[in-house]
């Protein structure tokens, strides 16, 4: 069913969508059986039913809260080439983990190419590893967790901070990362503090790109 309602604008200060969670993230693959193990065997995802209604070949996954939808190319050929460059401000989807020092081993084991970068916010430190899945789209996995979700303005009436507790004062104070090859990319401020981002590229070199191509 296709809506075809004229005159429909986003952010006119009507009510939001009524919506719960989010469910899942659909990704075009151009082989489903290299997408499938690099998310199931590589990321930890678990396969699970698909509806056998439909009439294109995909699989379904879910982990940590959230599903992967794979969906095969109808014509691998024309879809647009990896991506060589892992840029960390490109469209990805992030995933916290209990040890960074475990993910970057097995990263290397497998000949995974990837980004390392450090960011520091009010004395607060969180790493982030970027790499690629076998179609170039960018997986982070960092400690993101560690920062306070704060509200701005109005936002802190939002049913979603009810019951939450205010997070603890940010020191304004910013000790400089002692890190030879750290680059300053320039200073971010958020509640009322100004943090530097701290930058630090630790691109695993291991021949190859990983996975005899399947991942770069």
């Amino acid at each position: 069913m296709v809506n075809t309602t004229a005159g429909v604008k986003c952010g006119g200060g009507g009510a939001a969508l009524p919506l719960s969670t989010l469910n899942h993230v659909s990704l075009v693959c151009r082989s489903l059986s290299t997408s499938l193990t690099f998310y199931r065997d590589f990321l930890g995802f678990v396969s699970v039913r698909r509806p056998g209604s439909f009439d294109f070949d995909g699989a379904w996954l879910f982990n940590y809260g959230i599903g992967i939808h794979l969906l095969q190319a109808e014509d691998p050929e024309s879809m647009p080439p990896n991506k060589k460059e892992i840029n960390p401000k490109d469209n990805h989807i992030s995933f916290t983990c209990e040890s960074m020092e475990a993910v970057q081993r097995r990263l290397k084991e497998m000949g995974v190419r990837y980004v390392q970068r450090r960011v520091e916010e009010g004395g607060v430190y969180v790493d982030q590893i970027f790499f690629h899945d076998p179609d170039g789209f960018m997986i982070e996995i960092c400690t993101c967790d560690k920062l306070p979700v704060v509200p701005l303005d109005a936002a802190a009436a939002h049913p979603i901070f009810a019951g939450r507790s205010p997070p603890p004062p940010v020191a304004c104070k910013i000790r400089p990362v002692k890190q030879p090859s750290a680059t300053k990319l320039g200073s971010v401020a958020a509640g009322g503090c100004v943090g530097e981002v701290i930058v630090v590229d630790a691109i695993n070199g291991a021949a190859g790109g990983g996975g005899g191509g399947a991942m770069s």
